[in-house]
């Protein structure tokens, strides 16, 4: 079998991976250059290209009649997606003859579109995962070859819920390997009724609403957690970053509206609801403070949290 592979980001890596291992013969890869600025915490698929010798471009555009032409003089049976930043259009998907496979990071067909893990932390899901789809003309539509399930903890940030999603792209396509490489696979239409498209989001969507009850504040603050920008407010006039976090159902509220406080050995919320949020590490002026150092930020008084600055 020879294969074209768009891929990048980890999930590209360990993909590619899986098909080096099972012995197709890769004619093109096709991936990106590292965005100026951008944070590049993930492997390379560049590099993993360089060390087994695979050909590789970085187009701007794939879809272009350049690109196409060489895609095509590769003569493909098959195309691979492993989290490719650009859509494909219909010419390129119909360039070999077995159909074009993408891997996406949820149980499709929920949570369509993108950064997917970090949506399904938003809205408090507790299982997330890997499916390996035929690629059509809409994104993430096509019909089901292979999922596999990864839960997903109530203190688990995205970075732990990433990983666990890239191992599962993996097993998944590990899994459907030997019937793409007989030509017998077998797959399920996707009922797309049981699920919606996300939009990317961007830094600015971190910021923190205190009015909103302690779980939902505390699923924002684990799905932007580090890598990603991480979630926001502004305390004593500056930016505080909070990092991470813990429901604490153990502490009642005592205040009237939400506000942050500190004792000798944690710093806390107390949220639109009322519920208590430990705030486990935060960055207030660029800086890591410990509960004892808030006390010369705040004097050791108890300070409201105020409506974000975009309301």
């Amino acid at each position: 079998m020879r294969a074209v592979v768009f891929a990048y980001h980890t999930v590209g890596v360990r993909c590619l991976s899986v098909l080096l291992d099972a012995g197709v013969d890769i004619g093109l890869v096709l991936t990106h250059q590292d965005a100026p600025g951008e944070n590049i915490w993930f492997d390379s698929v560049i590099a993993l290209c360089e060390r087994h010798g695979l050909p590789w471009i970085t187009p701007d555009d794939p879809n272009t009649e350049t690109v196409m032409q060489h895609i095509n003089g590769c003569q493909p049976d098959i195309l691979f997606s492993f989290y490719y930043r650009q859509m494909l259009k219909a010419p390129i998907l119909a360039l070999a003859p077995q159909g074009a496979l993408n891997m996406h990071g949820s149980l499709l067909p929920k949570y369509r579109g993108r950064v997917p893990v970090n949506w399904a932390i938003i809205h408090g899901e507790h299982e997330t995962g890997a499916t390996l789809h035929y690629m059509t003309e809409k994104p993430d539509a096509g019909a089901i070859i292979e999922q596999v399930a990864v839960p997903i903890l109530s203190d688990d940030t995205a970075i732990e819920v990433f990983h666990k999603v890239v191992c599962a792209a993996e097993i998944a396509l590990h899994r459907a390997m030997p019937a793409i490489l007989a030509g017998t696979v077998q797959s399920r239409p996707q009922d797309l009724a049981q699920g919606s498209y996300f939009s990317g989001r961007r830094p600015e969507h971190g910021e923190i609403d205190w009015s909103q009850p302690a779980q939902a504040i505390h699923n924002l603050i684990r799905a932007v957690a580090p890598p990603y920008p991480g979630a926001f407010t502004q305390l004593a006039g500056k930016s505080l970053r909070v990092l991470r976090s813990k429901i604490r159902s153990d502490m009642p509220g005592v205040h009237a509206k939400p506000t942050f406080f500190c004792d000798n050995r944690a710093c806390y919320a107390q949220c639109g609801d009322g519920v208590i949020l430990q705030l486990l590490e935060l960055e207030w002026d660029n800086r890591c403070l410990s509960a004892a150092e808030w006390s010369t930020v705040t004097n050791g008084q108890p300070v409201p949290l105020l409506q974000p600055l975009s309301s």
